[in-house]
């Protein structure tokens, strides 16, 4: 039996362990929830070694200390690990999209340092996915993709709403958001989702929907905090010191509200967002003087302390509520207490108003699954919800409430009354929750339909995982990288001498990575290597270190290309070089988004490269000029170029760049040459180079293409004949 370890993605930051604070903010709602209380229940499953749930590390004055800190230890076999990315102040998660390769480079660095490696990677939200589907390409690993809520869905409900679609778009990151989302579902080897309804109503919208493969498990609710509201009165049950204290508080806190706190209570529950629907509940009970008369009504809607300070939705949302409060004249019943305890408190507001024989109301329409709904139910309180979406699945399975149209406030209305006045319903409806809380919705039942799905993937799709032998896995254990040009270092035309004394002794050597530079792009690249068949780099710099790929699948690093976009401008580098009169654009496949390339002609002289580095310099267009043979010019991002290359692999597989090996023969090759890492310049090379001799680290060697290579690792390695 396999005995694995878990990863799970969900990279916003806002995450503990220890007083989660859900509902702090938007970003803190039922997903934070969802990934604590899953990271807890796989981690009791016997068949998991270890879980971990990854997050971004944030140092910020405005949040509390514990999210700064790396490792936060659940339970013996389960943690929180923080990954920097994106600077440390807490940023919204549509901020973080353009931060998350370097959350994905941090983690393989955490891998390396952990000298640990997972078994199976799980996406929650967008981002999370993203991360996952990366690292799964990386290292060759099974990933699974949660939703949650689904971008396109979110679009069509804002545009409804009056937003624009541009706004939309630069508020929410949508369109990336909904591109990551196609790609988790093309890739995914499971998309787990809480309800059937979520895959034919939130998936239907997607192109890769019929590609991938759905499993439907239900997320649970702890019934060691979430029990049934009599228990308290059982003989053999004792209450915690901290139950006690909670119970209390929320008595009082609600009961400050009411002037008649003994009558039934209507209650709903959820973060101060417009989905919500509590407008609607509220407008059900202050336009029906009989369900006044027979309950009260309490809200509560997240956390707040000033509503002026909070966001600007939120600020809108519960000013609403007060107003619709005083537009009914509810005071003295109905309560809209301003905070809670969602660890401790949370579980007693539902024991409470069951106590008090009231009725639970998630008014929230097509809802994905409604988690409030279970835990309500497990305590023992009746549902009134929507006849769409997840809480039609939970309330028809378990038969413990009724279901309206919770855009009808007199529907809600009359449900509440009907539930409320007939005891016998009430108690069919209450132990119906019960039961079903017990028996389908519980983390411990989660855990074991969610290893049974690993189980089958692994099964189902064994010849696609090979974790041990994944590039990921070559380079994270390497000890020693050769990165070498192409044409004219390693092979020139039909010469290939010493390629294959080369070749054999890379394959002698599995803890080497071997690395082809040039200045082709991927496709001109491919096909050259594809002419020598003793050639299998693990790594391809191509476009003069613009692109960088792994294997000759092109699996691309899209790490780097963030990295180089740094303030690269290339329309105005175009426009400027118009004014360089010796200078003509090479061809269309010569050009890459960051690589521009020019034939020199003859009279193309030291001078007029100064002037390009001038202008460049005067418009404030920060990049590199390469010359090489001194009839090919290419300008490129500052950050790019072969040697950032390597000093970018270097750190991301965490190599120190003394244990790079270096070959080149041109002028492109120079900043890859010098440097700390070991150079090679074979004996065939280009004058330009002439300026390295000298340089303690390059190795002029005696022998052209492949043999000086050759040459040149046998001085480094000092490996006698």
């Amino acid at each position: 039996m396999k005995h694995y370890y878990i990863q799970l993605f969900s990279p916003h930051g806002l995450i503990r362990f220890k007083n989660a604070e859900i509902g702090r903010d938007k970003d803190t709602g039922g997903q934070v929830k969802y990934v604590l209380e899953l990271l807890e229940a796989l981690s009791k499953h016997p068949q998991v070694r270890k879980v971990d749930l990854f997050t971004r590390r944030i140092i910020d004055k405005r949040v509390s200390d514990a999210y700064s800190q790396p490792i936060e230890s659940v339970n013996e076999k389960a943690r929180i690990v923080r990954i920097d990315c994106g600077g440390h102040l807490y940023k919204e998660k549509e901020q973080l999209w353009d931060h998350l390769d370097e959350f994905i480079n941090n983690t393989i660095r955490f891998y390396e340092d952990e000298d640990d490696y997972p078994d199976v990677l799980h996406g929650h939200y967008a981002d999370g996915n993203y991360i996952a589907c990366e690292l799964s390409k990386i290292f060759a690993l099974p990933f699974i993709a949660t939703g949650h809520s689904l971008g396109r869905n979110k679009k069509k409900i804002l545009l409804s709403q009056g937003w624009d679609e541009k706004k939309v778009n630069e508020r929410f990151n949508m369109q990336r958001r909904i591109d990551e989302e196609e790609r988790a579902i093309a890739n995914a080897d499971v998309v787990i989702v809480s309800t059937q309804h979520e895959i034919n109503t939130q998936y239907r919208d997607y192109n890769n929907k019929d590609s991938t493969s759905f499993k439907v498990i239900p997320p649970g609710i702890n019934s060691d905090v979430f029990y049934p509201y009599y228990r308290l009165e059982m003989p053999a049950f004792e209450m915690t010191l901290e139950q006690e204290q909670a119970m209390y508080k929320i008595h009082s806190e609600i009961e400050r509200f009411l002037f008649n706190a003994d009558k039934p209570l209507v209650l709903s529950i959820g973060r101060a967002d417009k989905r919500k629907n509590f407008e609607a509940i509220i407008n059900s009970y202050g336009q029906d003087k009989e369900l006044q008369a027979m309950a009260n009504l309490a809200i509560f809607a997240g956390v707040r302390k000033d509503i002026s300070q909070m966001p600007d939705d939120e600020q809108e949302i519960l000013t609403n509520l007060l107003l619709l409060m005083d537009k009914y004249d509810l005071y003295g019943k109905m309560a809209l207490p301003k905070k809670n305890d969602p660890a401790v408190e949370v579980p007693e507001i539902y024991r409470i108003a069951a106590r008090k024989k009231g009725v639970f109301v998630n008014a929230t329409p097509g809802e994905n699954f409604g988690l409030t709904i279970v835990e309500a139910a497990a305590c023992g309180l009746p549902i009134v919800a929507s006849p769409t979406g997840g809480p039609k699945e939970i309330v028809e399975n378990a038969g413990n409430g009724l279901l309206v149209d919770v855009e009808d406030t007199a529907a809600i209305a009359t449900a509440l009354k009907k539930i409320i006045a007939d005891r016998a319903l009430w108690e069919q409806y209450s132990a119906n929750g019960i039961k079903a809380g017990a028996e389908d919705y519980a983390w411990n039942k989660h855990a074991e339909k969610y290893v049974e799905t690993v189980n089958n993937i692994f099964e189902e799709k064994a010849e696609k995982f090979h974790a041990e032998t994944s590039f990921g896995r070559k380079l994270a254990d390497a000890r020693l990288f050769l990165i070498s040009d192409l044409d004219g270092t390693l092979v020139d035309g039909d010469d290939i001498t010493g390629l294959e004394t080369l070749m054999s002794w890379l394959k002698e050597h599995p803890e080497t990575v071997f690395g082809i530079s040039s200045g082709r792009n991927k496709e001109l690249l491919k096909a050259a290597i594809a002419k020598y068949p003793f050639i299998d780099p693990h790594i391809l710099i191509c476009s003069a270190g613009t692109e960088l790929y792994y294997t000759k699948d092109l699996i691309s690093d899209a790490g780097w290309e963030k990295h180089i976009n740094h303030q690269w401008k290339r329309e105005a580098i175009v426009q400027a070089m118009k004014e360089v009169a010796p200078i003509k654009l090479q061809g269309e496949d010569a050009q890459w988004p960051y690589k521009i390339s020019y034939f020199t002609g003859d009279k193309f002289t030291g001078d007029d490269l100064a002037y390009i580095n001038k202008i460049l310099y005067d418009k404030k267009l920060y990049a590199k000029v390469l010359l090489t043979d001194n009839k090919y010019l290419d300008i490129i991002p500052r950050r790019a170029g072969k040697g950032n290359v390597v000093r970018y692999l270097s750190y991301k597989w965490k190599i120190p760049v003394e244990q790079f090996i270096t070959a080149g023969n041109g002028g492109n090759d120079i900043d890859m040459l010098q440097g700390q890492a070991k150079g090679i310049v074979v004996a065939n090379y280009s004058k330009e180079l002439d300026v390295l001799k000298g340089k303690r680290s390059v190795y002029f060697a005696r022998n052209k293409l492949s043999a000086g290579i050759y040459e040149g690792i046998r001085f480094y390695l000092k490996i006698k004949d």
